[in-house]
């Protein structure tokens, strides 16, 4: 491959899973005009981000990456910006008491507006038309109307994310973050949670930790960190026309950066070594992410580190492993073992949702909690036999209650799916089954600490 790059290098190489615009002078002139818009982040923002995951990278945090499976214009409102930020402060609240350490959090929001899909068309009834790709390319609804790929949905995209981005700024900083409300919200969980039990005693003692805290003077009102948290934007950066409307120069570094969003990541399908998606990232300074599926080989992994870390600098590159509940365990040692002999520095991420996907009895696309959660535990067992890090998950969720994952505490049937069945693509984790994994990997990441502690004490 070529070492020259320029933002539109990409159109010179094949690209998959991007829409076909019937009208391309329309789509010529949105992206100008997405062009001279300003940028939703800034360089020095996506610099922290990098920092900070260099650390997760070397154990010293753990990322917490999770959001809407695809956000929607329909469903685009304050409340529901709202409830999934709330959800996300709570798990990072159980997590870093569990792992006595700081939590990366990274929302897939503000920018995940669209979707890989399996065929570039469906059929109903006899009907084909091309598949729904998320709201910034067609319309969900199947008719030929909606399903023809709109330039200006990637202008609506820029709107909506730039709207969503000043809620969530204002959240993060304004109070809303504030460690002893995100707590309560915790305690409330705790008391509704049928195995309560099993989280009282980490509620419990940070309850404890908050009181000493502000009996040493240490509050909300004398310590910002407190009330203020950071809080980063990612998405799936499949339409690469977008993102390079997004790309712009920073002019204290010189260096490219996606101002789309603070992290990109390149999804399982369009991660092919001389594809377009690897050769737009490769040239952005943006911390960057790519799944990897069952199908990975070791060889294949180091090209690919290769291309998008060259440098092998900290917290550029997270590897978000997706093997499935029944695979992880075996497919993914090989991996780390190579990445590990190169020597080469990288984050690991889990992502337990798209590798455990199936379909219910009644039609609907679901996925088993327990499922989810075991596809976790054999993540870090892994890492804890290789003695590397599990730096982080990467999950599909709402704050909103809806029922299309089955199982959890809830015990959500797959009768219960079509009650409040709301999603536009994949189903999601609800609120409560997201604390449910926090919960399980704070336990785990609590035991990790304290056999490493144990170790250390004795001299091995």
């Amino acid at each position: 491959m070529t070492n020259t790059w320029s933002p539109d290098s990409w159109r010179a190489k094949t690209a998959l899973q991007m829409p076909t615009y019937p009208d391309g002078a329309a789509l010529d002139v949105v992206e100008g005009r997405l062009r001279t818009y300003p940028p939703l982040v800034f360089a020095g923002e996506a610099r922290k981000l990098k920092r900070v995951l260099a650390d997760a990278a070397s154990g010293k945090a753990f990322l917490l990456q999770g959001g809407d499976c695809a956000e929607s214009f329909a469903e685009f409102h304050p409340d529901n910006i709202r409830d999934t930020f709330r959800v996300l402060l709570q798990m990072a609240v159980v997590l870093t008491y569990g792992a006595a350490c700081p939590v990366v959090k990274v929302g897939r929001m503000a920018g995940q507006f669209a979707k890989p899909r399996s065929d570039d068309n469906e059929t109903i009834d006899g009907v084909t038309l091309p598949s729904y790709r998320g709201d910034m390319v067609n319309g969900m609804d199947f008719t030929l109307e909606e399903r023809i790929p709109a330039p200006d949905r990637l202008e609506r995209g820029y709107n909506q994310a730039a709207a969503t981005l000043n809620l969530l700024r204002a959240f993060a900083q304004g109070g809303y973050a504030d460690l002893h409300k995100v707590h309560q919200w915790n305690l409330g969980f705790v008391a509704d949670s049928e195995s309560g039990e099993r989280y009282r005693d980490l509620a419990n003692r940070l309850d404890e930790t908050l009181a000493f805290m502000a009996a040493c003077g240490v509050t909300s009102k004398t310590t910002p960190q407190i009330r203020e948290t950071d809080f980063f934007t990612s998405h799936e950066a499949l339409l690469l026309n977008y993102e390079q409307a997004m790309t712009r120069v920073d002019s204290t570094s010189g260096d490219w950066y996606d101002t789309s969003a603070h992290m990109l990541w390149i999804g399982d399908r369009t991660r092919q070594l001389d594809g377009a998606h690897i050769e737009f990232l490769r040239g952005v300074a943006n911390p960057v992410g790519v799944k990897i599926g069952p199908t990975m080989q070791t060889d294949e992994l180091i090209k690919l580190i290769d291309l998008l870390n060259p440098e092998d600098e900290a917290g550029r590159l997270t590897l978000i492993v997706r093997m499935g509940a029944d695979k992880v365990e075996n497919e993914l040692p090989p991996l780390i073992r190579a990445v590990q002999r190169e020597g080469r520095t990288v984050v690991w991420a889990c992502d337990p949702m798209h590798a455990n996907t199936i379909k219910s009895s009644n039609g609907f696309k679901t996925r088993p909690v327990d499922t989810i959660l075991e596809e976790v535990r054999g993540f870090f067992a892994v890492h804890k036999a290789e003695g590397t890090h599990a730096g982080g998950v990467h999950f599909e969720m709402t704050g909103q209650n809806v029922t299309e994952c089955v199982g959890g505490d809830q015990a959500i049937t797959e009768a219960d799916l079509g009650s409040r069945y709301h999603t536009h693509c994949d189903p999601r984790l609800n609120a409560k089954q997201s604390l449910e994994l926090a919960f399980l990997i704070a336990e785990t990441l609590k035991e990790d600490r304290t056999d490493k502690s144990a170790r250390a004490a004795s001299g091995a």
